[in-house]
This record gives structure tokens, C-alpha cells and sequence, in this order.
């Protein structure tokens, strides 16, 4: 690592820093059902939560228009109090998405001015802040599909907005590692497919857990290794749609089923990885990851099943999210290590 690059590194790792924290706070505002709880977006007037009872109340009034109102919670004796906690949970994660926002674009114009940057990293940044604005898009956009006649938000805004997450996180990470590891070296050709495929799994794997999360598959079926009735592919999966494509991108259980049979393919990948490692002479980040990463696919893979069994509670679905984002956190390094 340059010493004129340190700065630029920390930098960057403040922002995968925030970006995790970003991702654990709409987790939890995901599984408290608070994302519908602003029924507007502004820049700068939503930055405070309401100050006066009266605004309060003012925010309670507008959210009562809107379907989750309407269709749930006016049958769940759902007081003003309800509401301020559903609503600090999706303002406390727009207000994050604020911060990260600063984090990003003052150090990057400082560093412009200061000619730290030079023109073929400026791309790089250029990409990063491009992405930022455009998952902020992603969030009121997915926000948005619930405001209408679903009182709950369509679960494909759901995994897009969740899956750009974790690849701005990636990249972030993986632009951050090249100024770490500025040295060129001999790449195992093999081993960098097998990861490269592994990955591939994984972001398949996120955007099926949004699925899940989005439409609450995760409440039925609540069986491993089998699903209910002691079948591999439950009768339901063939049921609730009209054919297989719509089963496994809109029904429930197909979701589901896919998932969780995902999860044997992102296994098998890093295990594959482990294995054939062995056979060459690694370096130290190289072997380090490749045993990090195998050992958080499992820990992700018990949660997984865990979160299943016990019908998704808060913490145990939280922390299954976190875990994949470490889980994806490790693949990214370790892919790095494997590609330069």
C-alpha cells in the first residue's frame, strides 16, 4: 500500500462501513414492516423526524391515507405510538443513506482538488457515486410499489434495491483493494472461475432472499431438509401460479424451494474452491481467505436453516442478513486476491 493512498483507503472502507450499517438498519426496518411508514420523500425536510406532537400527529393523519393503513393496521388498534416506532426505523435508514451520501461526496472532492485522484481511479469514483444516487432511487422506487393499492412493496423493487446494495458494497470493497494491494501477481486461473462462479451463486442466492423477505416465504414450510409433508419439492410450488416461471419468480413456496436449494450450490461452489486450493502453493491473503470464506458459508447456511425453522424471528433474520453480507464481504476478497 502507497502511503498517499491511506487516506483514499479510509475513505472507502468508511463507506462499506456505512453501506453494512445501511444494510443491517433496513433489515430491521424490513422485518418490523416500517418501510411504508414515510409516505413521501424530500432532501432536506425529512433529514429530523417530526419535532411537536403536532407534526406528529400531522405524519400520522397523511400515513392513515395509504393501503398498509387502510387494509392492516386500522384493524390492529394501531396508535400513534405504533407509529413512531415503525416510522424512526425507515427515517433512521433514509437519514443513514443521507450520511453516507456526505461520506462519499466531500472526501471525493477534496481529494479532486488536492490531485490525490488520479484519471484512471477517477472512473472508479465516478462509478461509486453514481451508484450511490442510483440505490437511493432504488429505495424510494421501491417504496413507491407500496404506496398504491399493495400495502406492502413489490418484492422484485425489494431485491433490486437489496442485491445493489451488496454490489455497491462489493465494489466498494474491491476498488478500496486494489489500492491495498497495488502489486501485480501470477493468478491460479483455475481457482479464479471457480470463485467467479461462487459469486455468481451468492448474488443469485441475495436476490432470492429478497424474494423471500418480500413476499414473507420464509413463514411457511418451516421443515428441513424437506419441506412440509416430507416432500423435496412441495405440491404448492406447482399450485400458485400459473406455470413454473411465474412459481419460481411469485409463489411462495417456489420461492422458497429455490432458496433454499441455492443455498447447496453456493456451498458446493466454496467447498470445491477449498478443496482444489489445496492442491497449489497459496499466499497467506489467499489461503486466509479461501478459509474464511468457507467457514462463513457454513455459519450462513445453518442460519439460513435456523431462521426457517423458527418461522423468521427478528434477530434470527437479521442476523442472517449480516451474515451474508460478511459472507459476500469475504467471497469479494478473496475473488481479489484470486483475480490480481
Amino acid at each position: 500500500m502507497k502511503k498517499e493512498n491511506k487516506s483514499i483507503i479510509i475513505w472507502l472502507l468508511s463507506g462499506c462501513l456505512l453501506i453494512f450499517i445501511m444494510v443491517v438498519v433496513g433489515g430491521i426496518t424490513r422485518l418490523t414492516n416500517s418501510g411504508l411508514s414515510m409516505t413521501d420523500w424530500h432532501l432536506v425536510t425529512d433529514t429530523l423526524p417530526p419535532l411537536s406532537e403536532a407534526k406528529w400527529q400531522e405524519a400520522f393523519e397523511r400515513y392513515k391515507q395509504f393501503p398498509e393503513y387502510q387494509k392492516i393496521n386500522i384493524h390492529n388498534d394501531f396508535t400513534l405510538s405504533d407509529y413512531k416506532f415503525i416510522y424512526f426505523w425507515e427515517w433512521f435508514h433514509r437519514f443513514t443513506g443521507r450520511i453516507l451520501g456526505f461520506v462519499f461526496i466531500i472526501p471525493f472532492v477534496y481529494f479532486l482538488i488536492k490531485k490525490k485522484i488520479d484519471r484512471e481511479t477517477l472512473k472508479k469514483y465516478g462509478i461509486l457515486l453514481g451508484m450511490g444516487a442510483f440505490q437511493g432511487f432504488l429505495g424510494w422506487f421501491m417504496v413507491k410499489s407500496g404506496l398504491v393499492n399493495n400495502p406492502d412493496v413489490s418484492h422484485f423493487r425489494l431485491a433490486l434495491h437489496l442485491t445493489f446494495a451488496f454490489i455497491t458494497f462489493a465494489y466498494t470493497l474491491w476498488v478500496a483493494l486494489d489500492l491495498l494491494y497495488p502489486e501485480k501477481k501470477e493468478i491460479e486461473k483455475s481457482l479464479r472461475t471457480i470463485a467467479r462462479i461462487a459469486l455468481a451463486f451468492l448474488l443469485l442466492q441475495i436476490i432470492y432472499g429478497g424474494f423471500v423477505a418480500g413476499l414473507n416465504a420464509g413463514l411457511i414450510h418451516n421443515h428441513w431438509p424437506l419441506m412440509s409433508d416430507g416432500q423435496f419439492i412441495h405440491d404448492s410450488v406447482f399450485l400458485e401460479q400459473k406455470n413454473l416461471l411465474l412459481s419460481f419468480t411469485e409463489g411462495k413456496s417456489g420461492v422458497q424451494f429455490v432458496h433454499r436449494t441455492l443455498a447447496y450450490f453456493v456451498v458446493g461452489m466454496i467447498v470445491l474452491l477449498y478443496f482444489k486450493s489445496i492442491n497449489f502453493t497459496l499466499d497467506k491473503p489467499q489461503t486466509k481467505g479461501i478459509k474464511l470464506l468457507l467457514l462463513l458459508v457454513f455459519v450462513q447456511f445453518g442460519l439460513g436453516v435456523l431462521t426457517l425453522l423458527y418461522g423468521v424471528p427478528l434477530w434470527l433474520g437479521l442476523l442472517h442478513q449480516v451474515s451474508a453480507f460478511f459472507l459476500l464481504t469475504a467471497m469479494t476478497f478473496t475473488l481479489h486476491r484470486l483475480s490480481k
